[in-house]
């Protein structure tokens, strides 16, 4: 009986892993240990802040104040191949010859992060830099731009602004705006925003089926 109980206890574990609910939280727990280790005080680090916004939410996995800027992290826990160009709408993940999933350009995705935050802080645009860290040991197949890294590569590009732009007054003012104005962290807010970023993942499906089906309307008209 022993057996069958730790061989559903593994399974489950197992499953658990395979989530991407655990891959999001393993991923931005690296990010913590690297930041906590290879960073000094000069570095402020708040996670897993969600702003409300006119359509519902945003969320963001780190954001990162010091006296050389306000960094916007995007973390992504994936392995395999990764091919991508800055300006691409979907960036492609290859995990072996047979089998390759389509997934949105993180760039893209932490745009809105960023624009949320220039918005909220009243700060121009050149001290709130956007930076993506993909963790789970990928490869990057393309050329990828500066702010996207792997690892604790991060580290290097946030100790490459060495160039002081925002003073102590301000670091405080932003820090204290973010506690201010993030939703209470928690089950509820994140429940919440999962179903918002649901229902904007439903919304763009349909609009593709009906882009989709004009298309085929139209073409039967010409024929």
């Amino acid at each position: 009986m022993i057996y069958v109980f730790v061989a559903g206890v593994i399974v489950i574990f197992g499953l658990i892993l395979q989530t991407p609910w655990f891959k999001g939280w393993f991923g931005e727990l690296q990010v913590n240990l690297a930041a906590r280790f290879f960073l000094n005080n000069d570095y402020h680090v708040v996670k897993n802040v969600t702003f409300p916004t006119e359509d519902g939410s945003t969320q963001i996995d780190h954001i990162i104040i010091s006296p050389f800027g306000v960094f916007v992290v995007e973390t992504k826990n994936m392995r395999g191949w990764i091919f991508g160009r800055e300006r691409d709408r979907y960036w492609t993940q290859k995990l072996h010859k047979n089998h390759s999933q389509k997934f949105q350009n993180p760039l893209r995705q932490n745009y809105k992060h960023t624009k949320t935050l220039i918005e909220l802080l009243g700060l121009p645009e050149t001290k709130v830099k956007s930076l993506v860290v993909f963790v789970g040991g990928p490869t990057f197949k393309t050329t990828m731009p500066e702010n996207v890294t792997k690892g604790f590569g991060y580290i290097r590009y946030l100790k490459g602004h060495n160039q002081r732009i925002l003073t102590e007054v301000t670091i405080e003012k932003i820090i204290k705006t973010i506690a201010q104005s993030r939703l209470a962290p928690g089950l509820k807010t994140h429940k919440a925003h999962v179903q918002h970023v649901k229902r904007i993942v439903a919304r763009k499906q349909i609009e593709k089926s009906r882009a989709v089906l004009e298309i085929r309307q139209n073409a039967d008209s010409n024929k």
